[in-house]
Order: C-alpha cells, then structure tokens, then sequence
C-alpha cells in the first residue's frame, strides 16, 4: 500500500492530497520534522510530496532516488519546442559576462533561473543586479525575454498526460477562475504535449512535470520541466496527481 508522505507545511495542495489519497486508502503522514520514524523508513511503497531540501533528506532516508530533470534539459529540446534561445551556464560565468559586456556599454539583460530549484528567484536580470548570495558554481539557465500569453501544467507518466491545467494568463495566476480552460484551449494543449511526448528526440523521465504555453507572437512552446513530487497543483485532478507522484522516487 502506497504511504504518502507530506510536508510540514499545511498548503492547500498538500491538505487536497491529503483528502484524495486517503478516500483512495493509501496511508498518509504529516511529517513533522527532517527524521523518519523507523515506521516510516520501513515504507514498502512511500510516495513523496515535500520541498526540495526535506525531500532529498528524506530520500535517503527511505533509501529511495528523486526523479529529477537534468538540469540542461531545456537547452537540449528541439528549438521548435523552445521557440526562443536558452543556455546552461553557472553564476561565475555570468558575473564574467556581465564584466565584459559593462565594458562594452552593452550590459546583459536575460530572464535567469536555477534549472531545478528555488535557490534564487527566477526573473529578468541586468548585469548589475545578478544574485550575490550564492556559490560561483551556482547552475543558471539564461534565456531570451519573451511574454507568455497563457502556460499550462501537465503532469506526465510514462510519456502520457494525466492531467493539466491552465495556470498564468498574461502572467495572472487563475486561481481566482478556478483554473478553468476551454475546449479549444484543452485540444490545443493535448496535441502540442502529445507531440512532444511522441518525440524520441526529447528524454522524459518516468514521472515528471512539464509546463507549456504560448509565446506571444510565436506560438506553442515549452515553459520548462519540474520534478513532480514538489510541482503545485494548480487546479490538476489530485487524482492523478497521485498516480503520477506514486512513481516519482525509485529504489535505489
């Protein structure tokens, strides 16, 4: 039998979770602190929903490995699914960059993000703004500004759709509209994430997230990847949010 186990922090996604796994009679834990009881270490199926750094120590804990995308992933897609350029670069690099390019009277400005986690917050940067907090070797995805008009979550197992949702119009989180989408938007969405999926060209992991939306002026494209068993709902069916997490860790 499954064994969730959630964060600390009592959110909205987790207290959804919560409910649906229970009604499925999965077993479901609260955590409350970084330590596993020998109980919960024992798990024969746990199935994660936590933050990044809880996650990877509870992860070892459970003697399990968290499904990640790597952190180049989007520099790799097929430009017809970025729709804009995009490179993997540390903060080192971009300090370096940054330097040149002030000497040159042509300072960088780019959107920037950690591939895989929150450790700076992602938006546009300019060369005299760039994170200082953090590690020269900190990853630093750089990509081309662009406006997106809508995105959409989708969660993916076994290269299939289980379930999405629209999340930003004009960068508006539709909480507000209940995440709700239209019947052209939803045939849209599927065609565009099935093609991809259908793609050999493109490496998904087992279980995973893929945001896409629409650049304006270009058209259907790919937001980025994100490891399903720390990805908002956003209005997805927890129902299938859950088959999707169930295999979001394997034993190592």
């Amino acid at each position: 039998m499954p064994t969730l186990m959630l964060t600390p922090r009592y959110s909205e996604d987790s207290q959804i979770l919560w409910r649906v796994a229970t009604r499925l009679g999965w077993e479901v834990e609260r955590l409350v602190n970084w330590r596993l009881s020998d109980k919960l270490k024992s798990a024969s199926e746990p199935v994660l929903y936590l933050e990044a750094l809880m996650a990877e120590a509870i992860a070892q804990q459970l003697g399990v490995s968290l499904i990640n995308p790597s952190d180049d992933w989007l520099t790799t897609l097929p430009e017809e699914y970025r729709k804009r350029w995009i490179y993997l670069t540390t903060l080192q690099e971009i300090r370096r960059y940054s330097r040149e390019e002030i000497t040159s009277r042509s300072p960088i400005t780019a959107f920037m993000k950690p591939p895989n986690d929150k450790s700076f917050p992602a938006r546009v940067y300019s060369a005299t703004d760039l994170p200082t907090d953090y590690s020269a070797d900190t990853p630093v995805l750089v990509s081309e500004i662009v406006e997106w008009d809508k995105e959409f979550r989708c969660f993916i197992l076994n290269r299939c759709l289980k379930t999405f949702s629209v999340y930003l119009r004009n960068g508006e989180l539709q909480s507000e509209n209940n995440f709700t989408h239209t019947k052209e938007e939803e045939f849209e969405v599927r065609n565009f994430i099935q093609t991809i999926l259908s793609d050999n060209r493109v490496e998904i992991p087992s279980a995973t997230v893929i945001d896409v939306g629409v650049i304006k002026g270009r058209g259907w494209a790919v937001v980025e990847q994100n490891a399903a068993w720390g990805a908002g709902l956003y209005g997805c069916n927890p129902t299938q949010v859950l088959q999707v997490l169930r295999y979001a860790v394997v034993r190592l």
